[in-house]
């Protein structure tokens, strides 16, 4: 959502958190006029405008980590339409029309995370009523995963901080586990064992036939498939806010889905 810190929105508004996303099969079409339109609302009262994004625009890492300064080479559409996106914000800033924060994160799970989070309502959901997981890539491929609850550390450090104007920021993300590894977590947490389920590819181009946003992620299968890190001592280092330990955010996430479930 837009979130702003202010007082009354009519007054002026000090920032504006732009952290919305369409519908992963439609971003070509929603995204640019809806990044457009909430910079016009931040330009319009002077407010900070910090832009929360993903790492698409980075390419495929081929196992390497990838830091602030890794290479833009992206090679997929959802890739070059982040890239473009930040490109645009990135000119608005260097000429003095807005002034940037930008945060990046990896694949999120948290409370509240649902579907749309891949430890959401296929892992935590599906592991609370007993079943398997089920997810997508190899479940032994290391990942960095973001807690939501440091996203939004991150977010309000960078709404309230004059140094982090004009810097991309990557979220501090605990150290990588594999899928399996978090899978195992989970389990420990609701004291049972719990079996991963990988999905064939072959099934998930399948399912794509008629379901857009499992064809839209065919592209970003790369993601999943190999080791998948983000480093981010920048932010550390800069503001002193680590990654929540993993057995505490995992358990937070089982709680909270425990009693109300995801979203």
């Amino acid at each position: 959502m837009v979130l702003a810190t202010l007082k009354n929105w009519k007054d002026g508004a000090s920032a504006v958190y732009q952290a919305l996303g369409p519908p992963y099969h439609q971003w070509a079409e929603l995204f640019p006029p809806l990044q457009k339109r909430v910079v016009a609302a931040a330009q319009s009262v002077n407010a900070r405008y910090v832009s929360l994004e993903n790492l698409y625009m980075y390419g495929d890492p081929k196992g390497q980590v990838v830091t602030e300064e890794s290479p833009i080479q992206t090679h997929t559409r959802k890739g070059k339409l982040r890239q473009k996106m930040a490109s645009e914000l990135k000119t608005l800033s260097d000429n003095g029309d807005l002034r940037l924060a930008t945060a990046r994160a990896s694949s999120y799970f948290g409370p509240r995370a649902g579907w749309q989070s891949p430890l959401g309502e296929r892992v935590i959901g599906r592991a609370i009523q007993g079943k398997s997981a089920q997810v997508i890539g190899d479940p032994d491929a290391r990942h960095s995963f973001t807690y939501t609850k440091d996203a939004g550390r991150v977010l309000a450090t960078l709404g309230s901080e004059d140094r982090s104007l004009g810097e991309i920021w990557h979220i501090p993300n605990a150290p990588a586990l594999t899928v399996r590894e978090m899978v195992k977590l989970i389990g420990n947490k609701l004291d049972r064992e719990i079996k991963v389920s990988p999905a064939p590819a072959v099934v998930l181009k399948v399912m794509g036939l008629w379901n857009p946003t499992i064809r839209e992620l065919q592209e970003m299968l790369y993601t999943v498939e190999s080791d998948y890190i983000a480093e981010s001592s920048k932010f550390t280092d800069a503001f002193g806010l680590q990654a929540t330990p993993t057995n505490q955010a995992i358990a937070e996430t089982v709680d909270d889905w425990l009693q109300v479930g995801g979203s």
